[in-house]
């Protein structure tokens, strides 16, 4: 049984520090010695240990020694075959773990919303994918997942598909029963991966968190560390327990997706969120889930609702307002946001709060702002309510009308929106967060993806696309 107290890249790193070196190798601040003064306050410390692979601190692309046993804490306690530390963030692991597991003109079963990075990978690979469309849940008032039955149809529609990848749980922290979908593809030699990037916390296994893809069987995972648990952003894990997928292929395709300079820093806010998961207790979390009820109390309000957690199936972390007519989220948000209370997402209807792995301490600024919020919101005006539109996965299934190979040869053009319809989507269209294409390039535009973009806009959400108002590149 390994130790999980232990932190070993930290203790190297410190153990490094104590030596008091002198720099004649790179990066350039000399181990925080050379930095402009604006900046030392901040960074002086963590540049300390902002190393380069010297003698003693292994390599990432070649860990024998503490980034080797670091993974192996990891692997341990995740319960993997192999767990791979990543500084790309759950971008990297997406795109590693579809290039080892899918090659060009393979069919891959593919959850629709699913996060960019996802589609990003399916391009890389060349792959076929056959979108599943998700269900809209009216009890959430969102899209969430595929039912089993459409997963359950598709693989019996295409049998021969290399991989299928789901995302659990959704941004909101809703899962499914994934572990039936799981047995169905391996039936049918069907590799299984996960973007489990919401649920890295899955894994302490308390009884009112989820259960974490890895235990219920999936071949390969991908967790971002930085999201919930206490790491740098841009930090992940991908893990991997299977027999279908080839761990070393993983591991090549990371080399050329990640840098050849990794982040020391983030490597050890790794191992330290592995630590911190690790060593948490049952009484941890139920003093955490105390705070975690006291919030939801707190939260409550006239106003709007809140979404109402399944045991088991959602998670608790994740406190959800979900507006009533005649509320504008961007404007609660705004309120917040001016009390200096950052929420994680505002959607067109849905305010998303993300309680930490701590108990909140901050109750009476919680409080104030809420009754300043609630004051506001009683003098002011009702905004309109704009209609819904539900409908924006016109296809329960569907494939891209090129193959990615073709789509290279393509010319593109700007085209307004009232003149998209029926032509071919030359690029993804995200309103971001949370990052799930409305449109995917090769896809057919279909009015529902119109009306829906629309909505959004008049909604003022943000989308990571020039010209949204106007128009979309599509195929010639």
């Amino acid at each position: 049984m390994m130790n999980q107290k232990r932190i070993p890249l930290l203790d190297r790193l410190n153990q490094f520090i104590e030596k008091d070196p002198i720099s004649f190798h790179v990066p350039g601040h000399k181990n925080g010695a050379i930095i402009p003064l604006q900046g030392q306050k901040i960074y002086k410390e963590i540049m300390s240990i902002d190393m380069t692979e010297l003698s003693g601190l292994d390599d990432l692309h070649a860990p024998q020694d503490v980034i080797a046993e670091a993974q192996s804490l990891a692997s341990a306690w995740f319960q993997t075959d192999h767990t791979f530390f990543l500084i790309g963030g759950s971008t990297v692991g997406n795109l590693a773990m579809i290039l080892a597991s899918c090659c060009r003109g393979d069919k891959v079963i593919i959850q629709r919303n699913c996060h960019k990075s996802i589609w990003n990978g399916i391009e890389l690979s060349g792959a076929m994918p056959i979108m599943v469309a998700p269900a809209f849940d009216e009890q959430v008032h969102r899209y969430t997942t595929p039912s089993q039955d459409q997963i359950e149809q598709v693989i019996k529609q295409y049998p021969e598909a290399k991989a299928i990848i789901l995302t659990y749980p959704d941004y909101f922290g809703r899962t499914y029963d994934l572990r039936s979908i799981i047995e169905m593809a391996h039936d049918n030699q069907i590799a299984v991966l996960i973007d489990e990037a919401h649920g890295v916390h899955f894994s302490i296994n308390h009884s009112h968190f989820p259960a974490s893809a890895l235990t219920l069987g999936a071949d390969a995972v991908v967790q971002s560390a930085h999201k919930m648990a206490p790491a740098m952003t841009m930090t992940a894990y991908l893990h991997i327990r299977s027999s279908i997928i080839d761990k070393d292929k993983v591991a090549y395709c990371l080399k050329m997706l990640q840098s050849s300079s990794p982040s020391y820093p983030l490597l050890v806010s790794l191992d330290i969120a592995r630590n911190y998961l690790a060593t948490k207790t049952k009484s941890d979390i139920d003093l955490l889930l105390k705070s975690v009820l006291r919030m939801r109390n707190t939260m409550k309000s006239d106003k709007w609702d809140l979404i109402p957690l399944q045991a088991k199936i959602d998670d608790p972390l994740k406190i959800i307002l979900h507006m009533k007519a005649g509320v504008s989220a961007k404007k609660v948000a705004q309120s917040f946001e001016a009390c200096s209370i950052f929420p994680e997402l505002v959607t067109e209807e849905q305010i998303l709060f993300i309680h930490g792995l701590e108990p909140f301490h901050q109750w009476e600024r919680l409080e104030n702002a809420l009754e300043k919020i609630l004051t506001e919101l009683k003098i002011s005006k009702k905004h309109a309510t704009i209609e819904k539109n539900i409908n924006f996965f016109p296809k329960k299934l569907g494939c891209l009308a090129f193959t990615h190979q073709e789509m290279d040869w393509l010319d593109r053009v700007f085209t307004e929106w009232k003149q998209a319809e029926g032509k071919v989507a030359a690029e993804q269209v995200v309103p971001y967060p949370p990052g799930i294409p409305i449109l995917v390039k090769g896809e057919v535009i279909e009015t529902e993806h119109i009306n829906h973009i629309k909505y959004l806009l008049d909604n003022n959400i943000n989308f990571q696309q020039d010209n949204i108002q106007t128009g979309i590149f599509v195929f010639n």
